[in-house]
């Protein structure tokens, strides 16, 4: 595909205007971001009608900071839904995206018990197996696009192993996650919205039945924990677990197909594949951190001013009034990062934003690092000659970012 040079509209200083759906934009957000570098500060994004805070420094102190958060400061009268979105808002309504303390942390200490770090270190035997019978099905074939024959069944199995959905709904648990992302993006459809509504519901119907199921004959997998009620102290209703297993499909599965894709372009295209896998845990952990700096899955995160304050000297926030952090900016800050735009799992200075900070920060971490890993170290054991086959495309998705298909040979 071929993109038509465009510059960004500066209207001043630190007002622009650039829209999300411009092709050169979407494909490439870091030329944009080059330029909000140079002028530094808050700069407002007229196309979306707030500020946004793009030095890593700032963006990582603002994830932390409660003077920020993901809801509308106390008292805010509350927006009703619209009512072709009502279904959609019934699932989202306990997201741990969308609460604040003590919801939150009510709620986060139920989950974290499926997180603890020697339980997720315990899955990687299974993993590799799951990454190993998707390969065997394609490996003859000499080609094939990566997102859908490795990076899209790899995630949804592991999630629906982990929550205890049978496996033969993965078609499904894909449908679903997929309408329902494209709400996320705040630059989705009429029609967009009213598909997301409908899955958003049978996901609800299919997961309220699951639970009661668990309720009575419970097992080793997350849903049963969370619908147990042997902490009296934090037991969950339905709604409230429908809410985390949307969240973990919606947030844990689309992150890690988009950022596997874009780990193993980067790989490639910058001559640096780990031919064979990696020589040992520390270099796998390095390429796996340097490609969530270098090209995120995600790269806008919104919060609302909890009370009046100064953004920086001469912008001013009104309590109420939303910010933007772009993720995506600041792991490409050149006042942090040597070499910012480029792709070096060698570098000492590394860091990332790319799963949040704070009380916030991605509760799927670990298990995300896990598939990353075992995806990477898996494929170029059993393909070392892989190569690319085209120069892949990104979707029209910000600020979710990621490509259309990566398609690759050997």
């Amino acid at each position: 595909m071929d993109f038509v040079n465009h510059t960004t509209d500066w209207i001043s200083e630190r007002t622009f205007r650039q829209p999300p759906h411009d092709p050169t934009f979407y494909h490439d957000p870091y030329e944009l971001y080059r330029q909000l570098h140079e002028r530094g500060g808050p700069v407002f994004w007229q196309d979306y009608g707030f500020w946004c805070l793009t030095g890593f420094e700032a963006v990582n102190a603002a994830l932390k900071d409660r003077r920020f958060a993901r809801l509308p400061p106390p008292g805010t009268p509350a927006e009703p839904a619209p009512p072709h979105m009502q279904e959609f808002t019934r699932v989202e309504q306990h997201s741990l995206l969308q609460l604040e303390p003590p919801l939150h942390t009510r709620l986060r200490k139920r989950v974290n018990r499926a997180f603890v770090a020697r339980q997720i270190d315990a899955m990687a035997p299974d993993i590799e197996n799951l990454v190993n019978d998707c390969i065997d099905q394609f490996i003859d074939e000499r080609q094939c696009d990566l997102l859908t024959h490795l990076a899209t069944p790899v995630p949804v199995t592991v999630i629906a192993q982990l929550l205890g959905v049978p496996i033969a709904m993965k078609d499904n648990l894909l449908k679903w996650s997929h309408d329902m992302v494209k709400v996320y993006t705040m630059t989705q459809s009429h029609a967009d919205e009213i598909q997301a509504n409908q899955s958003a519901a049978e996901f609800r119907e299919c997961l309220i039945q699951l639970i009661q199921e668990k309720r009575r004959h419970p097992k080793e997998d997350l849903l049963s924990l969370l619908a147990s009620d042997e902490d009296p102290d934090v037991t969950l209703d339905d709604d409230e677990i429908v809410s985390v297993a949307v969240l973990l499909l919606n947030a844990g599965h689309e992150a890690t197909v988009h950022q596997f894709g874009n780990l193993v372009y980067d790989l490639l295209k910058n001559d640096c594949a780990p031919r064979g896998g990696f020589a040992n845990h520390e270099i796998g952990k390095s390429v796996i951190e340097e490609g969530l700096r270098h090209d995120a899955p995600l790269h806008l995160f919104l919060r609302y001013a909890q009370t009046d304050l100064e953004l920086s000297p001469g912008v001013e926030l009104k309590a109420g009034e939303q910010v933007a952090l772009l993720l995506g900016a600041a792991n490409r800050d050149p006042n942090r990062f040597e070499q910012p735009n480029r792709f070096w799992p060698e570098r000492t200075d590394g860091a990332h934003v790319s799963l949040g900070a704070g009380i916030h920060f991605c509760i799927g971490a670990a298990l995300t690092g896990l598939e990353l890993k075992v995806l990477t170290d898996t494929l170029f054991k059993r393909i070392p000659d892989l190569q690319l086959a085209e120069t892949p495309q990104y979707k029209n998705l910000f600020h979710f970012h990621g490509l259309e298909r990566l398609q690759v040979k050997w």
